[in-house]
C-alpha cells in the first residue's frame, strides 16, 4: 500500500479563513493525517498529483476551477478517491453532478464538526477498503 495516499487529506476550500480552521480542527482531530490545503480547483489537482491522498475534502463554488470539475479529473487519475463535498448551496444540480462522479459524503455549510469528523472517519474505512 502506498503510505503517502494512508496519511493524507487533501483540503479545497476558497475561503482562506475556512480553509484555515478546517485544518486545524481536523489536524488535531486526526493526527495521524498530513492535511494538504488547496485555494480552488486547479490548485487542489495539482496538489492531488504531488501528494496523492485518499481523501479529498472539496468545496463546489471556487474560483479557476470548481469542485466539480476537480473531482471528474482526479476521478480519471484516482477511480477509488474518497470525496467528502462541503457546500453553502443547496442546488440539487450539484448534487446531481456530484452523483454522476461519486462521492463518500456530501455536508452542507455551516459544517457541524461532528458529521465532518464521522465523514472522514468513514470515507478513510472506504478507501481502507479499496487499497
Amino acid at each position: 500500500m502506498d503510505l503517502s495516499r494512508q496519511q493524507a487529506i487533501l483540503l479545497v476550500e476558497d475561503d482562506q479563513s475556512t480553509r484555515d480552521l478546517l485544518r486545524n480542527i481536523i489536524a488535531r482531530r486526526f493526527p495521524e493525517f498530513n492535511v494538504i490545503t488547496a485555494e480552488n480547483g486547479q490548485a487542489g489537482l495539482e496538489s492531488f498529483r504531488l501528494h496523492a491522498p485518499q481523501v479529498v475534502i472539496t468545496d463546489i463554488k471556487m474560483p479557476v476551477m470548481d469542485g466539480i470539475e476537480m473531482a471528474g479529473a482526479i476521478r480519471q487519475l484516482q477511480p477509488d478517491i474518497q470525496f467528502i463535498v462541503l457546500t453553502a448551496y443547496n442546488n440539487k444540480t450539484y448534487l446531481g453532478r456530484f452523483n454522476e462522479i461519486g462521492y463518500c459524503a456530501y455536508l452542507a455549510k455551516p459544517i457541524e464538526f461532528s458529521k465532518l469528523f464521522e465523514a472522514v472517519e468513514r470515507c478513510c474505512a472506504e478507501a481502507e477498503k479499496e487499497s
